[in-house]
């Protein structure tokens, strides 16, 4: 199929984003909330892990997605939309790719870097690729921080973009990620 016949994403990829989509809300929700508990707990350690297999599972999901991305074209951008849009929006989702991967890397060597290994859901050690080192550790810290802010920043304009084209523009953009949609009257 030629990619101006393709009027809406797959299954696939519409089920890797929003799986996504979700484990980075949780992920972020969780880092929020886990570094405002004060002192060192089991349950803000439990947290941390909780966090971390968040991290790895949406870095491991995100590779496919841009696999799956690199050999099935996304669907053109809808008829009538200015030039400006489907240029930005292209850098945006581009952007969004490059997030969802470095993020969670640079939690990984964040941890590191401060001496705590990453043991996927308890079961599998991942390897070491760095050693501890105090300098990367607060280096890393403020990367990965100022990361997530920054997709939560892309990530909130990337849904009002695509609500202003559900409710303003009416053109069914929306419809193509979330199917249960009908495109507006």
């Amino acid at each position: 199929m030629r990619q101006t016949e393709i009027q809406a994403y797959g299954a696939t990829a519409i089920g890797l984003h929003w799986i996504i989509a979700l484990s980075i809300f949780a992920a972020f929700g969780l880092g929020l909330y886990m570094t405002g508990i004060p002192g060192f707990t089991p349950t803000k350690l439990k947290l941390y892990s909780w966090h971390k297999w968040l991290g790895v599972t949406v870095f491991a999901l995100a590779v496919l997605r841009v696999l799956w991305r690199a050999t099935h074209p996304a669907p053109p951008p809808v008829a009538g939309m200015p030039a400006w849009q489907a240029a930005a929006a292209h850098a945006a989702h581009w952007l969004l790719y490059a997030l969802i991967l470095v993020v969670p890397a640079t939690g990984y060597l964040y941890s590191l870097a401060a001496g705590v290994p990453v043991v996927y859901l308890g079961l599998w050690p991942l390897p070491q690729l760095i050693e501890p080192n105090d300098a990367w550790k607060e280096t890393l810290k403020f990367t990965h921080v100022w990361l997530n802010y920054l997709m939560a920043a892309l990530v909130a304009v990337h849904a009002a973009a695509a609500l202003k084209h559900q409710w303003i523009d009416r053109d069914g953009t929306l419809a193509r990620m979330l199917p249960f949609l009908h495109r507006p009257g």
